[in-house]
């Protein structure tokens, strides 16, 4: 037989990514599928299925089958559907980015849960949660990864801490908060809850066959999208940070012990044995795009002097309200003066949004997680190579390359760690 290896998959806002990788953490085969390509219905948990399945055969098209030994599944934070008995959805599921429009049950979630707990506000899982309750047949609710995984291995009462989190599951004592049921929500409907990376069950014979894999294959507990394009990064170690530089910026360390500050939206989810927190800011990329395009962009970075301090002092926002590092509903972009040279107006954004990031890692350490021990970056703006020069001397740790920047790659890790034991065997 070939040298094992893993699957991850990333099931995201807009499809489906596999990642096959081996026990050393390299990527082997990849394929990605975009619901719109398919005319599949992003919130329709049959199209995710039907998608899961085509991305996964086009990868296993590319490899030894008999290799595979673990199969991970992350999905979208706060994606949660009713299912029946059988583990058949029933309807639609309430997404990640839907508010829940019935306030009093965000009212009576903010009455009850704790002020640290991530389950407050409309968005939250245990919102949705109470809504879903009322369908006709519910026997379960699960998060999208959830089911997914459910799918594979026929184990439909479990799911994993991460996803868990926002529907309030306490991670620290480690089960679901006492006070969920003076919410509303009925006995039974949430699932069994494990840390991510637990091994859950061997795969149903049915889908191996269907799929021509080892019926020894495992299905470990998954994570949410964010966490596992977190742990693609090779991230691993307390103190290690990930920035991405993508249309906002957000900052994310693995640390110690959980770090908690519900007034910038931070909250710990445990994974790779730490607390993974962070904050994300309204500055980013969206702010450059206002200015200048994406070749412009690239032009007038070669020209930036990554050694030369700020001149003024912005803080470059495209509308009032900050979250993170600071929560100000109030605070007002700050972009002027503007220099007439527009390499040099380029420089003075670039320098502002690099002293966020500082200032944000700064925040979490002052909430109590450690000291930079080395930062990776991922999106656009991490090609730039003059802004990580700049960027690395306000914060003073060593950048690392970034493994892989495909949430699949941290399934895929996740895997790993299930089937870790077996592999060493």
């Amino acid at each position: 037989m070939s040298h094992p290896l893993v699957l991850g998959i990333d099931v995201g806002t807009s499809g489906v990514r596999c990642v096959a990788m081996d026990v050393a953490g390299r990527d082997i085969a990849s394929a990605a599928r975009r619901f719109a390509d398919h005319d599949v219905d992003p919130r329709d948990p049959l199209g995710w299925a039907a998608l899961v399945d085509r991305t996964v055969g086009d990868v296993l098209s590319h490899i030894d089958r008999d290799a595979v030994i673990g199969i991970a599944i992350d999905g979208t934070s706060g994606s949660v559907l009713a299912i029946d008995a059988r583990g058949e959805p029933l309807g639609l599921p309430l997404m990640y980015n839907d508010a829940v429009e019935d306030v009093s049950i965000v009212r009576r979630i903010a009455a009850i849960a704790p002020s640290d707990c991530a389950a407050h506000g409309p968005t939250s899982g245990l919102a949705k949660a109470l809504v879903l309750q009322t369908t006709n047949g519910v026997a379960r609710l699960l998060h999208q990864a959830d089911w997914l995984a459910a799918r594979l291995s026929g184990e439909w009462d479990i799911g994993d801490e991460n996803n868990a989190l926002k529907t309030g599951y306490d991670c620290i004592a480690g089960c679901w908060g006492g006070w969920i049921g003076d919410s509303g929500l009925r006995d039974g409907l949430l699932p069994r809850i494990v840390p991510a990376g637990t091994p859950i069950a061997p795969i149903l014979p049915k889908v191996a066959d269907r799929f021509g894999l080892s019926r020894h294959v495992m299905i470990v507990a998954g994570t949410t999208d964010g966490c596992a394009s977190f742990l693609a990064t090779g991230a691993c170690e307390i103190g290690d940070g990930v920035t991405a530089l993508g249309s906002s910026l957000t900052l994310k360390v693995l640390a110690d012990r959980p770090i908690s500050s519900p007034e910038h939206g931070i909250y710990s989810h445990r994974i790779c044995g730490g607390w993974l927190a962070g904050g994300a800011s309204n500055t980013g990329g969206r702010v450059l795009a206002a200015y200048f395009d994406r070749d412009r962009l690239a032009e007038l970075s070669e020209h930036i002097d990554p050694d030369r301090a700020a001149q003024f002092d912005y803080y470059p926002l495209l509308a009032v309200g900050e979250r993170f590092p600071f929560a100000d509903p109030g605070l007002s972009p700050r972009l002027s003066p503007r220099p007439v040279n527009e390499a040099d107006f380029l420089h003075e954004l670039l320098a502002g949004i690099a002293a966020i990031e500082a200032e944000g890692y700064s925040r979490l350490t002052q909430l109590g997680a450690p000291s930079l021990r080395s930062v990776r970056s991922v999106g656009g703006g991490a090609a730039n190579p003059n802004w990580t020069l700049m960027r690395q001397r306000l914060l003073g740790a060593p950048f690392l390359p970034a493994q892989s920047v495909e949430a699949a790659s941290g399934a895929a890790r996740l895997a790993l760690q299930g089937v870790s034991a077996g592999v060493a065997a």
